[in-house]
């Protein structure tokens, strides 16, 4: 009788772990979606901090390990050497492959090294993980404009303008891309 006790007790401390689990990421699932239905409608002093917010979800992997290896290619980012930025990301996405933040900051390391293509296939896969990621978004404006595809780098930002309508910065990379077309035009 002891031994059936013993694993009615771990099978239900399992469930419960799992349980709690599943409320945590739902937890997390709407917290993201207020955040994001939060840009929609605020000030451009507000966007800031709720994106700063969003980063914050976004780079937790559920794994310490991987979770340091984001902020190791950060800091690394952040320190001017993304060479060693792009082996500690790399790190993370070869162990957590879906983890978008992972590769959306190896994105960013690989376009400061100006390897463009593999840049764009990180992004291309956060994209695909999470449509609405504004880093990707806005990186591949970023790189849209610097190869020339203008009409392309407009079609980004007025998304990210849907997203954000405060965003000074966002209306300002409209502006300066509706002149480049303007001026190819003329």
């Amino acid at each position: 009788m002891s031994g059936l006790f013993v694993y009615l007790k771990r099978a239900v401390a399992a469930v419960c772990v799992c349980f709690a689990l599943s409320v945590a990421g739902n937890a997390q699932e709407g917290r993201e979606a207020f955040l994001l239905e939060a840009l929609s409608s605020a000030e451009a002093s507000e966007i800031a901090g709720i994106l700063d917010s969003l980063r914050e979800i976004w780079g937790q992997s559920g794994s310490p390990a991987i979770d340091l290896l984001l902020r190791r290619g950060e800091e690394a980012l952040d320190a001017g050497v993304p060479e060693v930025a792009v082996e500690h990301l790399t790190a993370a996405v070869d162990h957590a492959p879906e983890f978008a933040a992972a590769r959306e900051a190896r994105a960013r390391a690989y376009y400061q090294l100006d390897h463009i293509g593999p840049a764009l296939d990180d992004i291309r896969v956060v994209l695909a993980l999470n449509p609405r990621h504004i880093g990707a978004m806005n990186g591949l404006a970023t790189i849209l404009e610097d190869v020339g595809r203008i009409e392309e780098a407009l079609a980004v930002q007025e998304k990210l303008l849907e997203m954000m309508p405060a965003a000074e910065n966002v209306m300002a990379a409209i502006g300066q891309l509706e002149t480049q077309l303007s001026g190819r035009d003329a």
